[in-house]
């Protein structure tokens, strides 16, 4: 019989299958998953003062979460934050970066980082819920 059961938190063996079973059927298709997790953290005199998380696999780098600390916001610290991921994956052969963002959050600042809105995923109750899918494309 099969149970179906909700688990707060995977530990790192369900992450390790997990893994195990995209490699094996992108493989299977002919493509390269080579999933990778990657974190840049910004200090300032050992503080930590912001930090972005995300991955990369297949062809595409995904930011999944980017964020400054409060008092150190509107000093061009998530653009150094952005600049710095660009350029490490820069000539790795990924064709672009892509992350999501909601209105609340910050579609105006990667636009402004030079990404582009893919669409639009509108909200019906709350417009500063609607979601923006976004990409950079290397050169």
């Amino acid at each position: 019989m099969l149970d179906i059961e909700y688990i707060e938190n995977a530990d790192k063996e369900l992450y390790k299958l997990m893994d195990n079973e995209f490699d094996k059927f992108a493989i299977k298709n002919g493509v390269e998953c080579n999933y990778k997790s990657f974190n840049f953290v910004a200090k300032n005199d050992d503080k930590i003062v912001g930090m972005i998380m995300g991955h990369s696999y297949y062809k595409e780098v995904y930011i999944e979460d980017l964020i400054v600390i409060e008092e150190y916001r509107n000093k061009h610290i998530g653009t150094k934050i952005m600049k710095t991921v660009e350029d490490y994956f820069k000539d790795k052969g990924f064709e672009n970066i892509n992350l999501t963002t909601y209105e609340f959050q910050a579609p105006e600042f990667y636009k402004k980082c030079g990404f582009e809105v893919e669409f639009i995923r509108k909200n019906k109750e709350n417009p500063k819920l609607n979601k923006y899918y976004l990409v950079k494309y290397f050169k």
